[in-house]
C-alpha cells in the first residue's frame, strides 16, 4: 500500500507498529531456521562425501573380483550363481520431519544375504563368485544409503533456498516498507499536533483580546 494512502492516526500507528515486532520476530525465526538448515547440510554433506568416496572403493572391490571370478571360474559359472539367486532386496521408502523438512528415510533388507540363504548351492560356486556376491550386495547396500542422503541433501537445498526468499523480503522489502509508513504516520501526527498547538494559540490570542476590549 503507498504510503501516502495510509490514514495518520493514532490506532493505525499501533497497529502498524505491531505489525513491525511481528515481522522482526519472525525475521530473525527465520534467519535461526536458515542457518541451523545449513549447518544440517553441510554435516550431511560430510557423510555423503564419505559415501561417495566408498561407493567408488566398492565398486572397484566388485569388478575386480567379479572378474577374477570370471577368469577363473569362467562366465558361464558366474552367470549361473546370478541365475540362482531367489531373494530380492526390499526397500521401504519412508520419511522423516527434519527441521520442519520432510526428508527420506529408506530402509532396506535383504540386500547382504547369508551365504545358504543366496539360492545357489554352496558346494557348486567357488569362493570367488562368494567374495563377487558379496562385494556387490555391499556396493548396493551403500547405493541405498547415498540414495537417502542425497535426496535429503536436495530437499535441504530447497528449503534453504525458499527460507533464504522469506528472509530476503522481510529484510528488503517489507520491514523497511513497515518502518516508512511508521516514519510517516508519526511525521503526519507531529505535524497535525503543531497545526492544533498553533491554532489554539491563535484562539487563546484572540480570546484574550477580545476579554481586553
Amino acid at each position: 500500500m503507498p504510503v501516502r494512502e495510509i490514514q495518520p492516526t493514532r490506532s493505525e500507528l499501533l497497529e502498524v507498529t505491531k505489525k513491525i515486532k511481528l515481522t522482526q520476530n519472525g525475521y530473525k525465526i527465520l534467519k535461526l531456521k536458515r542457518d541451523g538448515l545449513i549447518l544440517e547440510f553441510f554435516k550431511i554433506l560430510d557423510q555423503a562425501k564419505d559415501l561417495r568416496q566408498e561407493i567408488a572403493n566398492r565398486y572397484k572391490d566388485a569388478r575386480e573380483k567379479i572378474a577374477i571370478a570370471s577368469a577363473v571360474d569362467g562366465i558361464i559359472a558366474v552367470r549361473s550363481a546370478s541365475y540362482a539367486l531367489t531373494g530380492h532386496p526390499e526397500i521401504q521408502l519412508r520419511s522423516r520431519n527434519l527441521m520442519g523438512v520432510v526428508v527420506p528415510d529408506i530402509k532396506s533388507n535383504k540386500i547382504v544375504a547369508p551365504l545358504p540363504e543366496r539360492g545357489y548351492g554352496i558346494i557348486g560356486t567357488s569362493p570367488r563368485i562368494d567374495e563377487a556376491t558379496d562385494a556387490f550386495e555391499k556396493l548396493v547396500e551403500t547405493v541405498v544409503k547415498a540414495a537417502e542422503l542425497e535426496t535429503t541433501m536436495k530437499k535441504l537445498i530447497e528449503e534453504i533456498e525458499r527460507t533464504k526468499r522469506r528472509v530476503n523480503a522481510l529484510e528488503f522489502k517489507v520491514l523497511p516498507e513497515l518502518e516508512e509508513i511508521e516514519r510517516f504516520i508519526r511525521f503526519r501526527l507531529e505535524e497535525m499536533e503543531r497545526d492544533n498547538t498553533f491554532r489554539l494559540k491563535r484562539i487563546k490570542a484572540k480570546t484574550a483580546k477580545a476579554a481586553e476590549a
